[in-house]
This record gives C-alpha cells, sequence and structure tokens, in this order.
C-alpha cells in the first residue's frame, strides 16, 4: 500500500507494541504530527510542555515497563532540549527512541531556520545515531533503531527530513522477529561454584550486594540471602527491584543515599557476593574486603572495585548455581545484631518524623507516603535530598516500583517520571516525588497531567535549598554559597496549572491533605494533585561516611558526629556486636 513514511513509521512502532509518544510539534514535523491525527486510535500523542520533560518520561517509560519508551523533537532547539532525557538513558543503561526531526532536505547546507547539523550533537550519546538519507528507507532504520537500542541498553537516535515524512511509500510490514533477547546465558563451571561455597564457609562476614541485574530475580535474592544467612545491601536505583525493602536481612542502599547499618555492615565485612550492578561507589568500601563479582557483561567485571573472584552470569543463573549445591550457613552475630541496628536506625526515622515542633522533617511525608501508597504504586523520584529520604523510607515490596535518574542524576526528572508512570500504567497509582528545586525545573508539565486527566499525586518537598549540594559545601568551603533558593508557593503554581493542590507545614496538615486525597481516589478524581510539604532544613545524616564506631573514633569525635546530625538513642554497629560477645 502506499501511505506516507511517516505513517509507516507509527505503524512499525505500533508493531512493537509500543502505544504513546512524547514531543512538541514543530514546521519540521509535519508530516509525522500529521500521521499522529491519522492514527490517534493506535498511537497517543502526549504533548509535553519541554522536549526534555518528554525525553526523559520516555526513559522512565522504559524503568517502569522495560517497553522502550519513544520521544521526539522537531529540528534546532527541539533537538537540543531532548539532550538531558537522552544521557540518562545512556548512563543508566536504558533502550529508548528519539525521533529528531530536521528540515527539508533541500534547504540542509543552505544556512537556513534553526538548521542544525545533529549527528554530530549526538555523538557521544546514542548507541544508534542514523539520518535517514531517502524516504523508503524509514520504516528500516526505526526498527535497526529499537533492535539496536534493547541489545545495546541505551538510546537511539533517527534524524528524519521533513519532506522525507511526507513522502509516500510503497509500505508492507517489516517481517522481523520483534520479541525481547533473552539474556544470555554462560555457564557457571562446578569448580567456580565450589570455590565460592568456600569462600562463604571460610568468611566471618560475608554480605550479599545486588544491583539493577537482580530485578526480576528478587525470590532468588531473597532464597540466597536466607539459605546462608546473609545481610543484603543495593544500589540506589535497585531499592526494591532487587530486593524488599522490609526484609529483616535488608541493612538498605550503600553511600550517602543509603542507611547507617549499610554503612557500617560494609565496613565490618570480609567477603562481599557483588552481582549483577556496576555501583561506582564500590571503590569506597575498605581494601581488603573480597570479592566475587558477578555480572553478565565482560567489561563490567572488575571495572569499580577488584575482582577475587569474577564471575561471567547471569545473576538468576549464578543464585541458581549457588542455591543448587545445598549448601547453607547458620545466622551469626554478625547478620543478628545487623538486624536490631537495621530496627534502630528505623526507630530513629520515626522519631524524627514525629516531632513537628520546629517545623515539619520530611521523613514524615515520607513514612505519610508509604502508609498511604498501594501494594502496587509506582514512585518518580527526582533528584537530591527528596532521593534520599525517598530511598531511605518508601516501601518498595510487594509490586511497587520506583525509578529514579540514577547515575546522570539530572534535576527535573521526578514530574515526568510521575506522569510517564500514569501514562504507562493508568490503572495504578502514582507519585511524583521531588524538591524545590527539581520540581521548578519540569513544573510545567503539571498542564500536561491536567490536559490528559491523569491524576498523579506530585510530592514538593521544599527547604528553600540545593541540599544535597549544600552538604558537600559544608564539608569543604569555610561559608556554604549561592545554594540558597527563593521560595514560592508552588501550591498555588499547581493550581494554577489545574491541579487540586495542597500546602502543608506540620503533622496536622499533613493528615489532613492525605485524608482528602483518599477521598479523592475514592471518588474517581481525574485531576493530578500537588502536595507541596513546607519542611524544615536539615542536613541529612550522610551514610557515606558515618563516624560512630569507637574502635576507630574517639568520644569526642562520636559526640560531635552525633551532634551534627541530630543522631540519639542509636548505638552502633560495633557496640552492638560487643553486646552480644
Amino acid at each position: 500500500m502506499k501511505i506516507t513514511a511517516a505513517h509507516a513509521l507509527i505503524k512499525e512502532l505500533s508493531l512493537w507494541g509500543i502505544d504513546h509518544m512524547y514531543g512538541i510539534p514543530g514546521s519540521s514535523l509535519n508530516g509525522l504530527m500529521d500521521a499522529l491525527e491519522k492514527e490517534q486510535d493506535s498511537m497517543k500523542y502526549i504533548q509535553v510542555r519541554q522536549e526534555g520533560a518528554g525525553a526523559m518520561a520516555a526513559t522512565a517509560d522504559t524503568k517502569f515497563t522495560g517497553k522502550i519508551g519513544v520521544a521526539f523533537g522537531s529540528g534546532g532547539p527541539g533537538a537540543s532540549n531532548m539532550i538531558n532525557g537522552l544521557y540518562d538513558a545512556k548512563l543508566d543503561r536504558v533502550p529508548m527512541l528519539a525521533i529528531v526531526a530536521q528540515g527539508a532536505s533541500t534547504i540542509q547546507n543552505t544556512h537556513f531556520f534553526q538548521e542544525t547539523e545533529v549527528l554530530p550533537l549526538y555523538e557521544n550519546v546514542g548507541v544508534y545515531n542514523r539520518k535517514a538519507t531517502n524516504a523508503e528507507q524509514i520504516p528500516y532504520i526505526i526498527n535497526d533503531a529499537i533492535r539496536t537500542a534493547y541489545e545495546l541498553k541505551g538510546p537511539a537516535i533517527v534524524i528524519l527530513h521533513n519532506d522525507y515524512m511526507e513522502m509516500e511509500i510503497d509500505y508492507e510490514p517489516l517481517v522481523l522477529d520483534r520479541s525481547m533477547p533473552e539474556p544470555f546465558k554462560y555457564a557457571i563451571p562446578n569448580e567456580k561454584t565450589n570455590e565460592i561455597i568456600d569462600a562463604i564457609k571460610q568468611a566471618k562476614n560475608p554480605v550479599l550486594y545486588v544491583g539493577k541485574g537482580v530485578s526480576g530475580y528478587r525470590d532468588k535474592a531473597v532464597q540466597m540471602a536466607e539459605q546462608f544467612n546473609l545481610p543484603v545491601l543495593t544500589s540506589a536505583p535497585s531499592v526494591g527491584a532487587s530486593f524488599p525493602s522490609d526484609h529483616p536481612h535488608y541493612m538498605g542502599a550503600f553511600g550517602r543515599l543509603g542507611t547507617k547499618p549499610a554503612f557500617e555492615i560494609m565496613q565490618k565485612s570480609d567477603l562481599v557476593l557483588f552481582v549483577g550492578t556496576n555501583f561506582p561507589f564500590a571503590r569506597f568500601w575498605p581494601e581488603d574486603i573480597k570479592v566475587v563479582y558477578v555480572n553478565n557483561t565482560y567489561k563490567d567485571l572488575g571495572r569499580q572495585i577488584h575482582a577475587d573472584i569474577a564471575v561471567l552470569a547471569d545473576a538468576g543463573d549464578f543464585f541458581d548455581a549457588i542455591l543448587a549445591t545445598g549448601e547453607t550457613r547458620e545466622e551469626t552475630k554478625f547478620l543478628t545484631a545487623a538486624k536490631k541496628n537495621k530496627e534502630n536506625w528505623d526507630q530513629w526515622l520515626r522519631k524524627i518524623a514525629a516531632d513537628d515542633s520546629n517545623g515539619l522533617a520530611p521523613e514524615a511525608v515520607l513514612l505519610k507516603i508509604r502508609e498511604f501508597a498501594d501494594k502496587d504504586a509506582l514512585f518518580g523520584l527526582d533528584v537530591g535530598n527528596n532521593t534520599m529520604h525517598s530511598v531511605r523510607l518508601l516501601p518498595l515490596n510487594d509490586e511497587q516500583k520506583m525509578v529514579m535518574s540514577g547515575w546522570f542524576a539530572t534535576l527535573g526528572y521526578g514530574v515526568p517520571a510521575g506522569l510517564s508512570g500514569k501514562v504507562s500504567e493508568p490503572d495504578k497509582q502514582v507519585f511524583s516525588i521531588s524538591g524545590d528545586e527539581g520540581y521548578t525545573m519540569n513544573m510545567q508539565d503539571i498542564l500536561t497531567m491536567t490536559r490528559y486527566q491523569l491524576p498523579v499525586i506530585n510530592i514538593v518537598l521544599t527547604n528553600e535549598s540545593f541540599g544535597f549540594i549544600q552538604h558537600s559545601q559544608i564539608l569543604n568551603l569555610d561559608v556554604p554559597f549561592g545554594v540558597d533558593i527563593s521560595d514560592g508557593d508552588w501550591s498555588k503554581s499547581g493550581e494554577a496549572m489545574g491541579a487540586i493542590a495542597f500546602q502543608v507545614r506540620n503533622l496536622k496538615e499533613l493528615d489532613e491533605a492525605f485524608d482528602t486525597i483518599k477521598k479523592l481516589q475514592d471518588e474517581g478524581n481525574k485531576r493530578p494533585i500537588l502536595l507541596e510539604a513546607k519542611t524544615k532544613y536539615f542536613d541529612p545524616v550522610d551514610t557515606s561516611d558515618m563516624h560512630l564506631d569507637p574502635d576507630i573514633y574517639s568520644a569526642e569525635e562520636i559526640e560531635a558526629f552525633k551532634k551534627q546530625y541530630n543522631i540519639f538513642d542509636m548505638p552502633s554497629y560495633t557496640e552492638l556486636l560487643n553486646e552480644l560477645n
């Protein structure tokens, strides 16, 4: 049949199961917009308010569902605005398709309005970066890009001249295998399995550390932790996806976004099973730890930390091989004290949350979300202290999912991620969680939620500071500078864009707001919700370097650290371990 190349593009996307795409129209996109208008039954067009937000939402699509997200932008600024979302996809290794328009091919190289050569712009970001040279090849390039994005796990960029998209071509759907690739299987030799079992038996304090590569194998990770009685840590982006956050063996994430028990357990560990992750901050672990490094990519083995035993394998196959030995390990004081340490940490966070005498604590808001969230709720996180509070306190068990801009850590990710969650999973409860600066970077897409009747619950934790950066300046500068943020009434901004808005300053107002939100949900509300929590600024405890161990720090140093971060009723792990001996 004869249809325009843009029309053929939409049909090919539909064959991949793609049913929506994000973008903003432009004159260089007339061909695509015409095709979208004609294909509204199969392809929903989500008009965002900034192309960068559309690209971020597309990456969140993939993170939430596993199905590739698609965004488009016009030539010139539309193309350049997408770059943050593309880099998020690259660094988090997320398949994503970006369609980038250009003006007519006949005016290329004539210095016309908005003429921009974008191939070099995307040279360092795309796993696929191609410009169509005629209309007939557009369906092929779209498929080539999608397959490459899935296989190489990154953003694929397709650059299309508008006149090519408007041309009619002879089109028949391409005959392709559109099934998803299975993880590559590497056989684990028996002698390597035996070597790992021996290492676990000989270790006094072994730890299981899991990352995104364990997503899909959470039950096996739990079985591994229970069979060998191992405390478990994760990377921040994999909280919940690789291990349930409320399991008694779970210590939390390691690093500044993590927990006290996660940091302290690593200081005492002599063996770590490092599975399905390329966690960059592993290089800050004690140097004498023995590492069993498990990854399904050869180039990643030993990339972040030394590998005493390197295992090229899919995480699921690794767990199967170790579990199949039938070996077990009794619970030791190492794990018993770790569990108590985690209980103390959780109780401390709740005590912090319960005190609003000097202002509302962000922990209180997160605990309220925890109480309110459905068992399959989705959470889109922004970047900053809000991420830290979310990783520490969100309920990430059952079918709950959380996404963030992990490695690229781009501010403004929260609102587009919330938008994505509700577009991709319309029947699920969806939250976005942002700080005041992250929210104001992409708050305009509250309008998008209003336009498409997407009742996302948008949480804004305001503290009038670039809090995450302020902490770095507190440690490294004589006086923090440039990190204060001008305050605004963000609830009114949400209201102006069609949201049902709340502003809360204490626990009573917080409870009342969530009671109203619950009623709105029960009544079938279709409008976005914005809850602005005016929280007190307090530098959250830095769990990447805790000065609490009496074997290392003096009583004066420990007391100063506790005072700095308002730590109370929380003995060190060393003290808990000594109580058991």
